[in-house]
């Protein structure tokens, strides 16, 4: 298969070509020459950038993802990595989950005020010690 123009693999990708000017920046790919003044990539690249898209999907930055490939191209996940990701994605379902559920409660609620309701004053309560942390803040481990 023939090279492929940065403009074609930015339109099959789904991204600017700006980003992939930042990727090959960053070593997440690499061009293999040029056709004037345009980019030129190995059609292999389309795979590799879905990997990346995945990966940044998953919530890894992009230092994360350029570890997962070995310096050869190949691809070298760490599993750990990948659990630990995952377990932390299973925290973050559940606090939005809890979250949904507070939204919903206070949404639907029948108190003329919400601070007139006792579910209500429990999720403040909550909320003030930290059991509902907000985003991007770990909530206090159990003992």
């Amino acid at each position: 298969m023939t090279d492929l123009d940065i403009a074609e693999v930015a339109q099959r990708a789904g991204v600017r070509a700006s980003t992939l000017r930042f990727y090959e920046e960053k070593g997440l790919i690499a061009s293999v020459g040029r056709r004037g003044l345009r980019r030129q990539f190995d059609p292999g690249v389309l795979e590799r950038l879905a990997l990346i898209t995945l990966g940044r999907a998953a919530g890894f930055s992009l230092d994360e993802i350029a570890r997962m490939f070995a310096p050869d191209g190949q691809l070298r996940i760490d599993r750990q990595l990948l659990t630990t990701k995952a377990e932390e994605l299973d925290r973050t379902i559940h606090r939005l989950g809890v979250l949904r559920d507070v939204l919903r409660h206070a949404a639907a609620c029948p108190a003329p005020s919400h601070l007139d309701c006792p579910t209500f004053r429990h999720i403040l309560q909550a909320a003030a010690s930290g059991d509902i942390a907000a985003p991007g803040k770990r909530a206090p481990q159990q003992p």
